[in-house]
């Protein structure tokens, strides 16, 4: 079977997450505003397939872009101790937020994330994030940009016969009530769909309960002017101090933690 071809996730699982907010899990925070998302829904999935433990690593930081995915990120998870079995890679949304992007030189990181990754015997899933264009400012730029780097993703998994997970191209997850309030970060809702997307690649779909229909959101003039004063406002103060919503923050799981075989997520077992 080809290495990216869908099968069920057989013996024992390490699984590290690398990328920015998307695998970090902005967007899915629990009371205690701790953020969980679809990769630690992901990691939860594969522990109740196999019905044993799984160990899993969540380096994502928000606000990074992808040559710190690439150069950081992947090379602490490559030398965590003992090395995973599955890495996943999403990185490229905040490229794509800033004025001048370099399509060229994200695909050649990408490449390089790769390689390294087959040098290692690591086995590599890539995703594409969740498209948010609809309602964002300079949306049709992000939407081009986005279609660019799915596309070269995808020529890369299929060179190298990876599994692509193209959350991009998911036309029910840009329904609104996928997405939290500063639309550029899902929801819940947009979360558990997007692990399940992972898990249906990995032939794993079962692990996790199909996620209902999202409900739109109604809009209007003044949910537009809150949506500029509470989000883009604050983003373009960021941009033009040249900070970065990521600063000074470690990743939230930077060692191995142990998921049960029940398929319990992290959260979950905090809260019992």
């Amino acid at each position: 079977m080809a290495p990216g071809a869908p099968a069920r996730i057989m013996g024992r699982v390490r699984y590290a997450a690398i990328g920015d907010s998307f695998t970090e899990g902005v967007g899915d925070e629990d009371a205690d505003g701790v953020p969980h998302g679809w990769a630690d829904r992901v990691a939860a999935g594969l522990a109740g397939a196999a019905g044993e433990p799984v160990r899993y690593a969540n380096l994502a930081v928000r606000g990074k872009l992808l040559a710190d995915v690439v150069s950081e990120q992947l090379e602490a998870a490559l030398a965590l101790d003992p090395a995973p079995t599955l890495i996943t890679l999403n990185g490229g949304g905040n490229d794509m937020l800033r004025p001048r992007t370099d399509l060229a030189r994200l695909g050649e990181l990408t490449a390089h994330a790769v390689r390294r990754c087959a040098e290692a015997g690591v086995r590599l899933v890539l995703l594409s994030g969740a498209d948010p264009s609809a309602r964002l400012p300079l949306g049709r730029m992000v939407n081009r940009r986005g279609s660019a780097l799915t596309a070269m993703a995808r020529t890369l998994a299929d060179e190298h016969g990876l599994t692509l997970v193209d959350v991009f191209g998911d036309t029910e997850i840009r329904r609104p009530g996928y997405w939290a309030p500063d639309r550029l970060h899902l929801a819940t809702p947009g979360h558990v769909r997007a692990a399940g997307l992972v898990l249906d690649a990995l032939g794993a779909r079962g692990a996790l309960p199909a996620a209902g229909a999202a409900g739109d959101v109604a809009r209007g003039v003044s949910a537009e002017l809150t949506y500029y004063r509470t989000h883009v406002l604050p983003w373009v103060g960021r941009r033009l101090r040249g900070r970065s919503s990521g600063d000074g923050r470690p990743p939230k799981y930077p060692a191995w933690t142990t998921l049960p075989a029940d398929g319990s997520e992290i959260g979950e077992r905090r809260e019992r």
